[in-house]
C-alpha cells in the first residue's frame, strides 16, 4: 500500500499572512463535533479551492457563471508506521449540511435560484432540479440519497472532491450568507473525523450602478432601454441592447445568453478543451471585461481609476463591499486586489507579461491567460530574514522581509515576482490552490483558502472555524498536535518551510533548540532575526505560556520570539 509520509507539522507564526496578518486569537476549546481525540481517529483536512465562487442571481436574460462550487479534503490517517494520506479505498469522505454558530444552514438549493428553468438553453445540460453540472447535489436536493453526499478521490489533486456543488448564497430561511458550512467526515476503519468548512458563494454584482435604466451607461436617447422592475433583469437587458448597438449582435432576440459561448471563459471549460466554435477568434471573456471597462474615460479621466480603492473597482463587479472576496490576511495586512493581481487592464491582458510572468513559462512576452497566469505567494513572500529580495524594483513592506506588491514597482503587466529563495514558494508551475507541501498536504489545507487566507480578522467569521477546530485557535495550522497527537512528533528543524515544533516543551529545553542553533545558526536566524530579536516570521499567533529554566515566560499574541525573553543572547 503506497503511503505519503507526513513530516512534522510545524511553523513558527503566519506565513502567508500579510503584515500584521499573523492574527490567531485566544486559544479557545473548539473542536470538530464527532472527531475522535484519540491518537487513531482520522484528521480531516479540508477546504474550498478559491475563497469565494460566484453565480448569477438570475438567469433568464444572460448568464456569466452558474452555481458551482468546490470542496477538497485529505485525510490524514495513523498506524503504527506513522501517519499517511488515505487514498482512494482507505476512507469514505463525504459533505453534509451544517448550522454555522448563528443558526445558518443551506442544505438545498431548488427554489432559491432559478438556474434550473435555464440551464438546458445555457449550458446544453438536462439536469434534475438541484444536480450540478458535474452531477453533484445539494445534501437535501438529491432525491435517491438526502442527506451526506459522497466525495470522490481525485488521482490527479491526491485528495477526495466535491466538484460542481450547485450552492447558493441563500440559506434555508432564504437569508443571505455568503459562508454557509459544509461538513466534511471521513470515515476509516471505524475511525471518524469530521471538519466543518465555508463553502462560499455570492451573486452580489453591482452592474445596476451603471447599467440600470438611467445610469452613465444605459442613458444614451437612441437605444431603448429596460423597464423591468427588477433592476438586476433591467440592467442585464440594458447590457445586450448596449453589446447590440455597439457590435452588431442580436443577442437581446435570443435570451438567455451565456457570454462564455463567443467569450471562451476556462472557468466553464470542465474538460479543458480551449476555445471552440463561435469563441475561436474573440477575446477571452477576462480580456474583454477587465480591458472594455478599463479603458472607459468619463471627463478625460478614467471611469474605473488605477489607483482607485477595490470598493470603486473590483468591487463594482467581483463580490463585493458586502460579500469580502478578499476578507483574509492579505486585507487585515492592507492589501487590495490590485497589489496582487494589478489593475484592469494588467489583468486584461492589455500588456505583455515580463519575462517569469506566466505560470509555467510557456506564455513569457505574450498576454496573460485567465486563470493560469495568476499572482503567487513567492512574490511577496519572497524568503526569510537572512534571504529575501530587497531594492528600488521592490515595493517593501514594513518588516522588511516581505513585499507589499506582488510584482515590480512600474511594471504595467503586474508580472509576478519569481523569488530566488524558495522557502515559500509554491510547486514548480503551480498555482497556490493546487500546490503541496509538508508530506503532500495542500497547502490550502494549513493555510485556508485563496482570498481567504486564515486568519479572517472577523473572530466570529465562518471562516476561522475550521482552523479552530483543528488547533483551538484561529490562524495558520501550526500545531504539530493537530495530526500527530498529543506526544507530537520527534524534534527536528526539517518541518514545512524549514521550521521546529512550536508551543513543544521539549523544544525549550536546552538539548532542544539549544543544540540545533549550535549546529545551524542560520537556520534560526530565518525567522527569528539575524540580531535574533525577533522577526514577523516568529510572532506568537496565540497567547502562551512557558516554563523556561525555572521561571514562567508569558508571550501574547503578535509579539515575536526573541531569544533574550528567557536567556542571554547566545555568541554564535
Amino acid at each position: 500500500m503506497w503511503r505519503t509520509c507526513l513530516l512534522l507539522l510545524w511553523a513558527v507564526g503566519l506565513l502567508l499572512g500579510c503584515g500584521g496578518g499573523s492574527g490567531g486569537d485566544t486559544a479557545d476549546n473548539s473542536s470538530p463535533p464527532d472527531q475522535d481525540p484519540s491518537a487513531t481517529a482520522p484528521v480531516v483536512l479540508a477546504f474550498n479551492d478559491l475563497g469565494m465562487h460566484c453565480m448569477d442571481r438570475e438567469f433568464s436574460i444572460f448568464s456569466i457563471l452558474p452555481p458551482f462550487n468546490v470542496v477538497h479534503a485529505q485525510v490524514v490517517l495513523h498506524d503504527t508506521g506513522g501517519l499517511y494520506l488515505a487514498e482512494e479505498s482507505q476512507a469514505q469522505v463525504s459533505y453534509q449540511a451544517v448550522a454555522d454558530p448563528a443558526g445558518s444552514i443551506n442544505s438545498f438549493s431548488v427554489g432559491k435560484t432559478d438556474f434550473w428553468d435555464y440551464a438546458d438553453q445555457l449550458f446544453g445540460a438536462n439536469l434534475q432540479p438541484g444536480e450540478g453540472l458535474t452531477g453533484s447535489f445539494m445534501p437535501d436536493d438529491y432525491p435517491l440519497n438526502r442527506g451526506s453526499q459522497p466525495m470522490d478521490y481525485s488521482l490527479p489533486g491526491k485528495w477526495y472532491s466535491a466538484e460542481g456543488i450547485p450552492i447558493t448564497p441563500f440559506d434555508d430561511m432564504q437569508q443571505t450568507n455568503a459562508y454557509p458550512l459544509m461538513r466534511i467526515s471521513a470515515r476509516s476503519n471505524d475511525e471518524s473525523g469530521s471538519l466543518d468548512v465555508v463553502v462560499p458563494v455570492a451573486t452580489e454584482t453591482n452592474c445596476r450602478n451603471c447599467h440600470a435604466t438611467g445610469q452613465k451607461a444605459a442613458e444614451n436617447a437612441s437605444i431603448t432601454w429596460s423597464d423591468a422592475v427588477d433592476v438586476e433583469v433591467q440592467s442585464k437587458i440594458n447590457i445586450l441592447r448596449l453589446h447590440d448597438a455597439e457590435h452588431s449582435t442580436s443577442l437581446d432576440a435570443v435570451r438567455p445568453v451565456l457570454c462564455a459561448g463567443c467569450h471562451y471563459s476556462p472557468a466553464l471549460d470542465l474538460a479543458g478543451s480551449g476555445p471552440s466554435g463561435e469563441q475561436v477568434g474573440r477575446s477571452n471573456f477576462s480580456a474583454v471585461m477587465h480591458n472594455h471597462h478599463g479603458k472607459l474615460v468619463e471627463n478625460n479621466a478614467p471611469v474605473f481609476d488605477p489607483d482607485g480603492t477595490v470598493e470603486s473597482t473590483c468591487y463594482q463587479c467581483h463580490p463585493g463591499s458586502a460579500t469580502q472576496c478578499q476578507r483574509g490576511a492579505m486585507k487585515t495586512g492592507g492589501m487590495q486586489c490590485q497589489d496582487c493581481h494589478g489593475d484592469m487592464l494588467s489583468v486584461g491582458a492589455e500588456y505583455p507579461l515580463m519575462a517569469g510572468g506566466s505560470i509555467d513559462g510557456t506564455n513569457d512576452g505574450m498576454p496573460r491567460r485567465p486563470w493560469q497566469d495568476l499572482p503567487r505567494c513567492q512574490s511577496c513572500h519572497t524568503g526569510d530574514a537572512v534571504s529575501h529580495l530587497s531594492g528600488s524594483d521592490f515595493i517593501p513592506a514594513a518588516s522588511g522581509i516581505r513585499l507589499i506588491q506582488a510584482y515590480r514597482a512600474n511594471d504595467p503587466s503586474a508580472s509576478p515576482i519569481l523569488a530566488v529563495n524558495q522557502r515559500f514558494a509554491e510547486n514548480s508551475a503551480t498555482l497556490f490552490r493546487n500546490s503541496k507541501g509538508h508530506g503532500g498536504i495542500g497547502c490550502e489545507g494549513c493555510h485556508g483558502s485563496t482570498h481567504a487566507i486564515w486568519p479572517n480578522a472577523d473572530p466570529d467569521a465562518n471562516d476561522n472555524i475550521a482552523s479552530k477546530q483543528l488547533q483551538g485557535f484561529s490562524g495558520t495550522l501550526i500545531t504539530c498536535t493537530a495530526c500527530h497527537g498529543l506526544e507530537g512528533p520527534p524534534l527536528s528543524t526539517q518541518g514545512p518551510h524549514g521550521l521546529h515544533p512550536v508551543n513543544d516543551s521539549r523544544w525549550l529545553d536546552e538539548d532542544g533548540h539549544g543544540d540545533y542553533f549550535e549546529v545551524d545558526p542560520a537556520g534560526c536566524r530565518a525567522c527569528h532575526g539575524l540580531d535574533l530579536a525577533g522577526t514577523v516570521l516568529s510572532r506568537m499567533p496565540v497567547d502562551r505560556t512557558f516554563k523556561v529554566e525555572g521561571r514562567t515566560v508569558n508571550y501574547v499574541k503578535g509579539q515575536v520570539v526573541r531569544c533574550d525573553r528567557c536567556h542571554g543572547m547566545p555568541e554564535a
